[in-house]
């Protein structure tokens, strides 16, 4: 075991305060001066289960989730629905431990509560503890949270046993507790903390190899997710409207937008559901105000026909996908990459959008911004495309991130003056004039004097009119597409690229990978480098329109590229392969779908088998194929 980093898993049921606690303890590392990396797995089952969250933290930057884990807390599940081995999802209470020791590494600490949990009920787990130099800690939490009046402050008490172990101050905790803790909880909890702390001191060898790292920040840090970048980053750009309807893991960003939009004068709306969230938002872009609106797969096809509409009648919009593993309801609560090509393609006819799908947490916020600057400035959707591993994982990002000035300009308006010497078609002002700069044509807003013209989902003619003419159907077409060319110009020309290009830039290989790979890959392509080969990698945020010479360039660069993404089909690569096909013979996927996030070593492995020109890897559920089809 090293002591450089800590990866410290608590488990427990749904209902167990897993969440809540991992939280509070990511902060007091955060504070304490370390770089911190949360992943959360947690049961689609309505009814719960066994449930886990994952806490990377370093005095390194940490951009994944580590390979396998050093400490385990397991409290067990309270909540089991029962506790037989014959039942149909098994012995559910025993689960925090018996299903999280296979990840555990040589050396690793368990720390359990005897209290709910008995070692007796797993096969072989006295031999496992010596074959793998575990260090035991069977704890009665449970027992010791009933002296001090309930039962679930014997998560508190797990984190006292943590860091007496860990040689963690209790000072950050104890602040922590007070700032979020009402007295009267707040007392009982800080005694069982420091119960189980000096407990742990007196009565245990706490000397097993592992310590906490210490570190320093240079600038303040926030423990922030994708989701709250998205959120942020649109409440920043003046967003004062969204509608939704519920579903894991897009919820996320509904939630936060919504605990903080009535403070700034927007607007939140549930609906009934996704056609309407969409049709709602579309309304409120229509009247003037910045809007979104979101979901995951399931909703998003909802949302396919509203989507066309945004799109002929060129209504601003930004809507948020938030990936999950499919197809129909598939695993809601797991992460996948499934979703690419229905957000690039679904609604009607020739699309006529822009998809960015954002890295990290720091990147959700800038792209979120941009999608708003984006959608305005040219009157088009905007999509935001993650997943639910960087929708429900936290890291230490730098709290200057969010020092950006406000937006909230609505793009290209007339003003009522201006409408007063507007050319006009049968009386109507002309919205969609054929000779708008980068095809954006002034919009008028609804209730300014002169400004009415028809908005439908017809083909029409500068002045909305319904309009089957040939001619007509050309230049509308072709200046809203032109648009996408505009966008490109726009994207290119920024200071800095949304492409992110990571390592030597002479490598003789690459890595590409596109939204929540990026951590892991830039990760892996440190190791590889450290091991001796010549790696780099690009991460890819603009999916549409696609930085075709930024990638171009890229892959020229290298003799062979690694293409990682979570889905079993492959659709970035074949994206790629649609957009730049003559560098085909140069790509090779690595593929996971198993409902779980790469880890750096199977990134690693997959490359280094790919260069032995191999298709197995290293006892993970991955898969390497060519593009070609050899």
């Amino acid at each position: 075991m090293t002591d450089d980093e800590l990866i410290w898993r608590i488990a427990g049921g749904s209902g167990d305060g897993i969440d809540s606690t991992s939280q509070n303890f990511a902060k007091a590392l955060m504070r304490s001066g370390l770089n911190v990396f949360t992943h959360r797995h947690y049961p689609s089952r309505i009814r719960g289960g066994h449930t886990y969250v994952e806490i990377r933290a370093s005095d390194h930057d940490v951009k994944s989730r580590g390979d396998n884990y050093n400490f385990l807390l397991a409290l067990g599940d309270s909540f089991a629905r029962n506790p037989q081995d014959e039942a149909y999802y098994g012995n559910e209470e025993i689960k925090p431990l018996s299903e999280n020791l296979d990840e555990l590494r040589e050396g690793g600490v368990i720390v359990y509560d005897s209290g709910l949990l008995d070692t007796d009920e797993i096969p072989n787990f006295e031999e496992r503890v010596e074959e793998n130099d575990w260090h035991v800690y069977d704890l009665d939490l449970r027992g010791l949270a009933k002296e001090h009046g309930r039962e679930v402050m014997r998560n508190t008490a797990g984190v006292g046993a943590t860091c007496a172990i860990v040689d963690l101050d209790l000072e950050p905790i104890e602040k922590l507790m007070e700032d979020a803790m009402p007295e009267k909880i707040l007392e009982p909890n800080l005694e069982i903390l420091h119960e189980a702390y000096e407990s742990v001191q007196e009565d245990y060898e706490t000397d097993v190899g592992i310590s906490l790292p210490t570190g320093e920040h240079d600038e303040d840090q926030v423990l922030v997710s994708g989701s709250h970048g998205i959120a942020y980053g649109a409440l920043d750009e003046g967003c004062r409207f969204i509608s939704g309807y519920p579903m894991t893991p897009w919820t996320d960003v509904f939630t936060i937008m919504t605990q903080n939009l009535s403070d700034m004068g927007g607007i939140s709306e549930q609906v009934e559901d996704e056609i309407a969230a969409a049709s709602l938002a579309i309304g409120a872009s229509h009247a003037g105000a910045k809007a979104m609106s979101g979901s995951s797969g399931g909703g998003f096809a909802l949302m396919s026909e509203p989507l066309g509409l945004a799109e002929i009648t060129e209504t601003p919009l930004v809507l948020v996908e938030a990936m999950r593993a499919g197809p129909s309801t598939g695993m809601p609560t797991k992460p996948e990459q499934g979703d690419l090509e229905h957000v690039l393609y679904t609604s009607q006819g020739d699309s006529n959008r822009v998809v960015m799908a954002p890295g990290d947490a720091q990147e959700s916020y800038e792209q979120a911004r941009k999608a708003f600057q984006i959608a305005y400035g040219y009157q088009i959707p905007v999509v935001v495309l993650y997943d639910q591993k960087l929708s429900g994982g936290h890291q230490t990002v730098p709290e200057s991130t969010f020092d950006e000035e406000p937006n909230p300009d609505i793009g290209d308006v007339v003003t009522e003056d201006e409408l007063e010497d507007a050319e006009r078609l049968a009386g109507r002002f002309k919205r969609y004039r054929y000779d708008g700069e980068d095809g954006v044509s002034p919009r008028s807003i609804p209730g300014q004097k002169g400004g009415n013209f028809l908005a439908s989902g017809n083909e029409h003619n500068e002045a909305g009119h319904i309009s089957e003419d040939p001619d007509n159907r050309v230049l509308q077409m072709n200046r809203r597409m032109g648009k996408l060319d505009a966008i490109r110009e726009e994207l290119d020309s920024m200071d800095q690229s949304n492409q992110t290009v990571y390592g030597p830039e002479d490598a003789d290989y690459a890595i590409l990978g596109f939204g929540s790979t990026k951590g892991v890959v830039e990760e892996s392509v440190d190791r590889l480098n450290d091991d001796g080969h010549s790696v780099k990698a690009m991460n890819v945020s603009d999916l549409l329109p696609f930085p075709r010479e930024e990638v171009r360039e890229f892959l020229e660069s290298v003799n062979e590229a690694l293409v990682v993404e979570m889905n079993a089909s492959a659709q970035f690569r074949r994206h790629i392969q649609g957009e730049l096909g003559m560098y085909g013979e140069k790509l090779y996927s690595l593929l996971k779908y198993d409902g779980n996030p790469f880890e750096p070593a199977e990134v690693v492995d997959g490359f280094e088998s790919r260069l032995e020109d191999s298709v197995e890897t290293g006892g993970y559920n991955t898969r390497i194929e060519s593009a070609t089809g050899d």
